[in-house]
């Protein structure tokens, strides 16, 4: 059973105020991790962890993550939509703080296991308040607030880029972050749509399985996500250590990364109206696969940071593409994309773990490897995205109306 809101009657200008809102809401929450990956190398070194010990501890962000994420429904369930995402947003934005403080690998641990909680769930209450935003306009928005995101995420990660450059404690740095984002988090929360439960709703369920066609969909957001996760927290670690570059140089690498998906994906909504959605996720998949390429085979490390904006050009428009899909793939739209969703966010939480193990029983060259072989499943799979093919969906309409068929919603 899903949690019934109120529907109160707001105003053209207040929905279109709305989406800036939520829109400022993604900068913030992507200014956060980009803050965050930008300075894994100096966290590294302050915690005194080997490569394989630091992918055990980014693991944690998963695992909290995975616990806190069905909370989310809760919270906004008891204290409505937009009081919740107010307090969980300031949770994350002050959580950047505890990896820089953490003095040993229990405390990295336990640092990055509320870093992870607090990033699932606030992640969970921006997203549905943009699912309610474009609802109401009736228009997509989806993609250009995931484009906010990178935004923020690049952002934040051209300040770390200069604060790594200078040789800034970690902890000064984000410290600062936090309390600049945190700020800016509650003034744009302050614009978002305040809808509530009713008062005879049920809260939403802890858990539920998603649908088979959700499981099918999402194994392609699972592969475009995870290269990103493994790309935006391990590029620098990669450039210093593989390629022997400056730290400055090295944190200009998640900046690439981060500026390419900013673009690509807010372009993404007119580039999937003119190609389609199997089109553009396919032509993406062999951008990626090239980058990745490029980054296990570059002889020096300017090749590789080309490597890397490759990467996140190439997957920017997966995962709005995979939620398009799941949203007409069955009887239960929401679920479809609640499971989604939950294969897509745990990729990103648990690639930089798998690639820190991987890197320590091999090396991070074998862990790109591995990146670049699952970008390639992004040209494999891209034919599964086709339900949420606009295109697609355009044309089966005229089809079904020329033959005086009704069609399905």
């Amino acid at each position: 059973m899903t949690t019934r809101t109120t529907a109160p009657v707001f105003g053209t200008e207040q929905v279109r105020r709305a989406r800036y809102a939520v829109a400022a809401v993604f900068a913030v929450h992507g200014a956060v991790t980009g803050s965050f990956a930008t300075r894994v190398p100096w966290i590294q070194d302050h915690a005194s962890v080997s490569a394989g010990q630091l992918g055990l501890a980014l693991a944690f962000p998963a695992i909290g993550a995975s616990l806190a994420m069905p909370l989310a429904g809760r919270v906004s369930h008891r204290f409505g939509a937009r009081t919740a995402l107010r307090g969980l947003l300031a949770l994350w934005t002050l959580s950047l703080v505890l990896p820089a403080v953490a003095p040993n690998l229990l405390t990295l641990c336990v640092a990055l296991f509320v870093y992870g909680a607090s990033a699932g769930m606030s992640d969970v209450a921006m997203n549905a308040l943009g699912v309610e935003v474009e609802n109401r306009l009736d228009k997509s928005i989806m993609s250009g607030l995931h484009g906010m995101w990178s935004v923020g995420a690049l952002i934040g990660s051209a300040a770390g880029t200069v604060a790594a450059h200078v040789g800034a404690d970690a902890r000064l740095h984000h410290t600062v972050a936090a309390l600049v984002l945190t700020a800016l988090g509650l003034v744009a929360c302050g614009g978002v749509l305040d809808l509530r439960s009713e008062p005879d709703a049920e809260p939403p369920p802890r858990f539920t399985l998603p649908p088979r066609s959700a499981l099918v969909i999402g194994a392609v957001g699972f592969c475009a996500v995870f290269a990103e996760g493994a790309s935006m927290d391990w590029s620098a670690v990669y450039l210093r250590d593989v390629m022997g570059s400056s730290a400055g140089l090295a944190a200009a690498s998640t900046t690439a990364f981060a500026l390419t998906m900013a673009v690509a994906r807010i372009a993404g909504d007119k580039v999937v109206d003119r190609f389609g959605a199997v089109r553009t996720v396919r032509v993406g998949g062999v951008m990626a696969t090239a980058g990745g390429l490029l980054v296990v085979l570059s002889p020096n490390a300017a090749i590789a940071l080309c490597g890397f904006g490759l990467l996140g050009l190439g997957v920017a428009v997966v995962v709005p593409l995979a939620f398009a899909a799941a949203g007409r793939s069955g009887s239960n739209p929401s679920r479809a994309i609640a499971g989604v969703a939950t294969i897509t966010y745990t990729s990103g939480l648990i690639a930089p773990s798998a690639i820190g193990s991987l890197a320590e029983a091999t090396s991070l060259l074998v862990s790109f490897g591995l990146v670049t072989v699952l970008t390639f499943g992004l040209v494999l799979g891209a034919g599964v995205l086709r339900a949420g093919d606009r295109k697609v969906a355009e044309s089966g309409a005229r089809a079904s109306a020329a033959a005086g068929s009704p069609t399905a919603d």
